[in-house]
């Protein structure tokens, strides 16, 4: 049995101003179409015979997220893990070969990335069985890919021996190697020279291993690393649909990567190429943009762009028009708060602006202009001093929670739907045009019964406005 476990964790800084610490890239629909890199990477997943549903481990942040995305494409997971704090991918997936042998079982465990794309799943599924195999053996699986070019942004695998895999000879598609050594991102030169040699891989970051033989390797290799891992585990709380690891000892882990940890120490160590799978990690713009579909003159083009004598460039307008005159081969991205401008060749040190920009305290770099909450989202129109104009959003049948500001008044006008208002003692219905008004220090809900979402304007006015300023009486959501 297979089970995946998808790592959700990271917050794509270099796909910044799009990507943000609270409404990341695996959460977004970035490459076009309706699913979400997250949803992509699970549906990948029906094409794998007898592979259990998912683990995902996530932000805490991002759970309500997570769950609603994998409720809307019919996959629900085995157990979605929070991570209290960010420890890389080894105490990650040590938490979810926990979880996967809860139950007294050895599976497999198949570490996917949330946020990669794939184009053809048949490779990706062959690739995968292949794998399976592999680890009854004690094998410990890497997927490679064959670079295209001198990439600097990956890492590389460089492969050894071959493997027997009872494939036949010469069947590109089913071969695998053992591994030399995993090397770190190389500079320009020296990719260009392990392009040339042709004997090394780019590191996917996917793996496959019993779930037993990491959690041995990963004892034996990072022996500090394992005890905290086990105790945040069995010290969990389950909330809701949620597993919970307890914080201080999660807090407590030393964070590094599953190659750092076990795949560069272990002998087990054994790289599969991916060939013909279409793969990319679309974690930077120009990655992006060699990956979706251009016009004549290489563009992207996504939004209200207007253009004039424009060629290989990542045009992205969220809402306000871009207007673009005699470029080349940049990156221009429009969001309600940010606008970027980069050259295409400089793409992946977005990363350095967003490092200057949280040294400064910017909430460009945490907020999207739209915030998502478990019953919907919300998006400021207007602030100032001492009011704040919001735009709200609620799902059909859902509910905000009963709470209370102390600081503020909140007037609501509706726009469409229909609202159940919970204002003091009394309960109204409210439809479109219609508004009310919650004085401060009242206690409060807002309901949509209907089967449309419900929308309307909310104007804060009152000396402190910030989103800490809730106190909750009830919340169904368990905040």
């Amino acid at each position: 049995m297979i089970v995946p476990v998808i790592l959700s964790g990271g917050s794509g800084t270099r796909l910044w101003p799009l990507s943000r610490e609270l409404f990341p890239k695996q959460l977004m629909p970035i490459l076009g179409g309706e699913f979400s890199l997250l949803q992509s990477t699970v549906l990948r997943l029906r094409g794998i015979p007898e592979t259990a549903p998912p683990i995902v481990v996530c932000n805490e942040n991002h759970r309500f997220m997570v769950a609603a995305q994998l409720q809307a494409i019919g996959m629900p997971p085995s157990a979605i893990i929070l991570e209290p704090v960010g420890r890389n991918t080894a105490p990650a997936a040590a938490v979810a070969a926990f979880e996967a042998m809860r139950d007294g079982s050895d599976p497999t465990l198949l570490i996917l990335p949330a946020d990669h794309m794939i184009r053809e799943n048949t490779p990706f599924s062959s690739a995968v069985q292949m794998g399976e195999r592999m680890t009854a053996d004690g094998g410990m699986i890497t997927f490679g890919i064959h670079p295209h070019g001198p990439e600097t942004g990956y890492g590389y695998i460089k492969k050894s021996g071959a493997v027997d895999t009872g494939a036949t000879p010469g069947d590109d598609e089913a071969r695998a190697y053992h591994v030399s050594e995993f090397v770190e991102k190389p500079d320009h030169e020296t990719a260009c020279a392990y392009v040339a040699s042709g004997g090394y891989l780019w590191n996917s970051g996917m793996f496959m291993f019993r779930a037993s033989t990491y959690l041995r390797e990963l004892e034996r290799l990072a022996p500090e690393m394992i005890s905290p891992c086990k105790k945040a585990f069995l010290e969990a709380k389950r909330d809701l649909d949620f597993l919970r690891l307890d914080a201080a000892s999660f807090q407590s882990c030393p964070g590094d990567s599953i190659d750092y940890a076990v795949m560069e120490k272990t002998s087990k160590a054994v790289v599969i190429p991916l060939v013909g799978s279409g793969w990319s990690d679309v974690g930077s713009w120009p990655s992006l943009h060699e990956v979706l579909d251009k016009d004549e003159q290489g563009n992207v083009v996504i939004g209200d762009v207007m253009m004039e004598d424009v060629r290989n460039c990542y045009l992205h307008s969220s809402g306000r028009l871009i207007a673009a005159v005699g470029m080349e081969n940049h990156v221009v991205v429009e969001t309600k708060d940010a606008i970027l401008v980069t050259s295409l060749d400089r793409g992946q040190d977005v990363k350095s602006i967003v490092k200057r920009l949280n040294s400064a305290k910017r909430e460009e770099t945490i907020l999207h202009p739209r915030v998502y909450r478990p019953w919907g989202s919300y998006e400021c129109i207007d602030c100032s001093e001492r009011f704040q104009v919001k735009r709200i959003t609620v799902n059909p049948g859902a509910t905000l929670s009963l709470q209370l500001h102390h600081h503020r008044a909140e007037h609501w006008v509706v726009v469409r739907g229909t609202a159940r208002i919970t204002r003091g003692d009394e309960v109204i219905l409210l439809s479109e045009d219609q508004s009310t008004y919650i004085p401060l220090g009242t206690k409060h809900r807002l309901e949509n019964p209907g089967k449309i979402p419900l929308e309307l304007i909310e104007v804060q006015t009152g000396s402190y406005l910030g989103e800490d300023d809730i106190v909750r009486l009830e919340d169904v959501y368990g905040r």
